[in-house]
């Protein structure tokens, strides 16, 4: 039996998430994916394993998958294969092989997300459809402030719409955010996220550079007493790398 890893991009914009919760998939990157691997190596049991599950609209510049199968194919062919099947938001960056224990999740040590942000007065066309337009400049300082309340390890409970009865302890190895005249980007880097941490983190850092609410309201998210900001708008939003 061969493990086979590959590298996936994906524009998420018109699919229901990488993967959604129970039995259906229909509607998901991943399900296009499955049909594909499923034709090229005759096989209906295939199980794929993701790097890091992405919600809705999100997209992915590097995700990592391994999936394992008994076809003697050449991970060239395969590559090849894959990317003539699948539809045009998605492609195979690399396929190679991998040990025979390499599971995509749980050999991560660290994932990073971007969020792509124009704050020029007009958005190009060529971006605004991937880019999260902001129509006031935000304040990077301020914003800076309160993502340094945020590293470290926490209990992210309450940044997130994780259901799940598991630890929601999580740390998050840093927040850099970066800006230019036509956009600013921020930098999320972790050692895992919950369900829409991402997104709600950025929403809330985003509402304090636009003095909608203040760096010390993040205390307030993390014990209970004050309601996180809404999630950010997925579409800014990248799956950048996943480090093992």
């Amino acid at each position: 039996m061969r493990n086979i890893l590959f590298i996936i991009e994906y524009d998420g914009s018109r699919y229901q998430g990488l993967t959604r919760p129970g039995n259906s998939e229909t509607g998901t990157v991943s399900a296009k994916i499955l049909d594909v691997l499923k034709k090229m190596t005759g096989e209906d049991s295939i199980e794929i394993h993701y790097g890091c599950r992405t919600e809705p609209g999100v997209h992915a510049y590097a995700q990592v998958a391994n999936f394992k199968t008994e076809s003697d194919m050449d991970t060239a062919d395969m590559k090849h294969y894959l990317n003539r099947y699948l539809p045009m938001d998605i492609a195979v960056t690399a396929v190679r092989e991998a040990a025979t224990r390499f599971h995509a999740q749980l050999a991560a040590t660290a994932k990073t997300y971007v969020y792509r942000m124009s704050i020029s007065d007009v958005p190009s066309i060529f971006t605004r459809r991937h880019t999260y337009h902001c129509f006031k400049r935000p304040d990077k300082k301020a914003m800076q402030e309160a993502a340094a309340l945020l590293t470290g390890s926490h209990d992210f409970k309450n940044f997130s719409d994780s259901k799940s009865s598991k630890s929601t302890v999580r740390e998050i190895y840093g927040i850099d955010i970066y800006s230019s005249a036509e956009e600013m980007q921020i930098l999320l880097d972790a050692d895992d996220f919950l369900y829409n941490m991402a997104r709600i983190i950025i929403g809330t850092l985003l509402e304090i550079g636009l003095g909608i609410r203040k760096k010390e309201d993040i205390a307030g998210i993390f014990n209970g007493t004050l309601e996180p900001s809404p999630p950010c708008d997925p579409k800014g939003l990248y799956l950048q790398e996943i480090s093992y």
